[in-house]
């Protein structure tokens, strides 16, 4: 690869070919892009099972559960409540035995459980006006259906009593809701996000072809990129959020590439050079920019297989693939359409947006780099500092998992989840301990398990009712050990998980029965101490490689020191500004969210390495 402007480096001859094979160049990559697009639709996307999205012992707890044959069931409440009336009123009761009676024979339902039957006295609480009827479900049919079915026989119930509040949630009709309310949410932002860049395309080119031709480029990469993932996921399978993540980034780098190829093919023919010089020199300096550009936001993306999370590799390996062929298509169909297309690719002129081929300097920020360079110590010093105190908030940057609270509010089963907290407090979800042995019912066993038990009612750390489910095999034994503490997050409840973890140790391990923790609070501990302890690695990892590849493209320590310092002022600031809106709640009633007083956890790392990537870019 020699200098930036030479014509003899990879990306300038394959530039170079394309325009020559305009034909072969533009319809064998529509052609790859429709048959990789089918062939990996129907190969399927595999995706990644619930421990392998989980870090540490709680993912060792759920791959024991996992595989231990047990039904798939979900437990559901259903919150009977009045402000007037009580559970002993006779009332209250017709309203539950009335929910208990509609239930038992819905399709779906495999048990119920009535506040009334005996030993089921937490299931009222404790000044009497609220009441919970466990609903066990089968899940082996469509769950979602299940959910409709009862939440149909829950609503006959609540008109029946209007007097009463009858409302049903739990595991699966929150994720009925999300999938509903939220997906609907991302898939629309989604769609909205391509007619935005397709409008920035438009302000920036003022004519159509010119504007649409890297919307294509981008969407194209990410057609590809989805149907290789297909293929990639049967050996890796992957999160759901990898296809989200490959849509923006694919408009983001594919855009990008676009751009420096048009701009400066344009900028060449201002200067009066014929259309194959004007293409060729793009090629040898833009397209060289894309190689370089291209591997250091692959570089950057590769990270994510470091951070020791399976969802967050998923979602690396998603990136890696959009941004990969994003780049092949910058250097051999961007060309070979310019080549074919000329100055035509200034048709569809908007009035008003449109400049002249000649060029156009923006006045703005003329200006501004005008008064940087007239004195560029003061800017720097400004631009730095500006950067410096946005980054300090960071360093009160407190991280947590994702869950119920950060899902919109108005959820009918949130908002019914958030009624039985308040009306059953300091109930958080249920550590499990899973055990597996040869034998769980055997007398060494059970004897570790009473006294697991007994240790850890007696140091405080677990509440009643403690429940045993054992599979049909007898090899797996899951006990549900309810937490001191108000759940994730909670300083009492990450106190409680230690030291039940720790009599785990001393109750269990000794009869030689594998034994793990896992549950909601567990999963969630686990998760971020392995981004913690990852994320230094990570940083290493991106900032080493960025370096030694911007040193080895421009041969200049200064340019490539520059790119990695300013890209961290940059990630610092973005942290500094997460900090202050969603873990101070800085513009919550503006931006209509409730701060749950931490980040979520995988968003740092994420953040970073996107940021990184792609602003490298702008650098090169």
């Amino acid at each position: 690869m020699n200098s930036l402007g030479g014509s003899r480096n990879l990306a300038a001859r394959a530039g170079r070919w394309s325009a020559r094979h305009w034909k072969t160049a533009t319809f064998g990559w529509l052609a790859l892009v429709a048959v990789v697009t089918v062939l990996g639709s129907l190969a399927g996307t595999q995706e990644i099972s619930d421990a392998d999205s989980m870090s540490g012992d709680s993912a060792r707890a759920q791959r024991i559960i996992d595989g231990a044959g047990f039904r798939d069931a979900a437990m559901e409440a259903v919150l009977v409540q009045s402000a007037t009336a009580t559970a002993l009123s006779p009332s209250f009761e017709d309203t539950v035995e009335h929910a208990v009676r509609v239930l038992s024979p819905t399709p779906g339902v495999e048990t119920v459980r009535s506040p009334y039957a005996p030993g089921n006295d937490d299931q009222i609480s404790q000044d009497g006006h609220s009441a919970l009827i466990g609903v066990e479900l089968d899940l082996r049919g469509d769950e979602f259906a299940t959910v409709d079915r009862t939440a149909r026989a829950i609503a006959a119930v609540a008109r029946a009593h209007p007097g009463f509040r009858v409302e049903q949630t739990g595991g699966a009709s929150i994720e009925k809701a999300e999938e509903e309310t939220v997906g609907e949410d991302v898939e629309q932002a989604e769609l909205i996000s391509i007619p935005i860049t397709l409008g920035v395309l438009l302000v920036a080119f003022g004519a159509l072809l010119a504007a649409f031709i890297p919307l294509l480029l981008a969407l194209t990469a990410f057609a590809a990129a989805t149907g290789v993932l297909g293929f990639a996921s049967n050996l890796l399978p992957v999160d759901d959020a990898a296809t989200n993540v490959m849509l923006l980034i694919g408009l983001a780098v594919g855009v990008d590439y676009a751009l420096f190829y048009l701009k400066r093919e344009r900028e060449e023919r201002a200067l009066g050079r014929s259309r194959e010089a004007a293409l060729d020199a793009a090629a040898a300096t833009s397209g060289r920019s894309v190689l370089i550009s291209g591997l250091t936001v692959i570089l950057a993306m590769a990270g994510m297989f470091l951070a020791g999370n399976g969802a967050i590799v998923s979602v690396g390996l998603g990136a890696i693939i959009v941004v990969a062929i994003a780049v092949v298509g910058s250097l051999t169909v961007l060309p070979a359409l310019l080549s074919r297309l000329g100055d035509n690719i200034e048709r569809g002129r908007i009035p008003g947006l449109a400049r002249s081929r000649a060029g156009h300097e923006s006045r703005l920020w003329g200006a501004v780099v005008e008064r940087v360079l007239r004195r560029p110590l003061l800017a720097a010093l400004f631009a730095g500092g500006a950067l410096v105190a946005l980054a300090a908030p960071a360093l009160d940057l407190h991280t947590a998992r994702p869950g119920v609270g950060d899902l919109p509010q108005n959820l009918s089963a949130v908002e019914t989840l958030n009624r039985i907290e308040r009306a059953f407090p300091g109930v958080p979800d249920p550590a499990e301990v899973a055990i597996e042995a040869a034998d769980v019912t055997n007398p060494d066993v059970q004897a570790a398990i009473e006294r697991l038990q007994q240790h850890a009612l007696a140091s405080g750390a677990a509440r009643e009712p403690i429940e045993i489910d054992v599979n049909p095999a007898k090899t797996v034994a899951v006990v549900s050990v309810p937490l001191a503490g108000r759940g994730a997050g909670d300083a009492q409840s990450e106190r409680a998980l230690a030291a039940l973890r720790q009599l785990v140790q001393a109750t269990i391990e000794p009869t030689r029965a594998e034994a793990a923790v896992g549950g909601e609070i567990a999963a969630s501990r686990d998760f971020n101490e392995t981004l913690k302890s990852h994320m230094p690695l990570v940083f290493a990892f991106v900032l080493g490689l960025a370096f030694l590849l911007l040193l080895v493209a421009f041969r200049s320590l200064v340019i490539a020191a520059k790119a990695v310092v300013l890209n961290l002022l940059s990630v610092g600031a973005a942290y500094g500004l997460l900090v202050v809106v969603f873990q101070h709640g800085f513009g919550e009633s503006l931006l209509e969210f409730e701060s749950n007083g931490g980040v979520i956890s995988w968003l740092p790392l994420f953040l970073f390495i996107v940021l990184f990537g792609l602003s490298m870019d702008y650098h090169v």
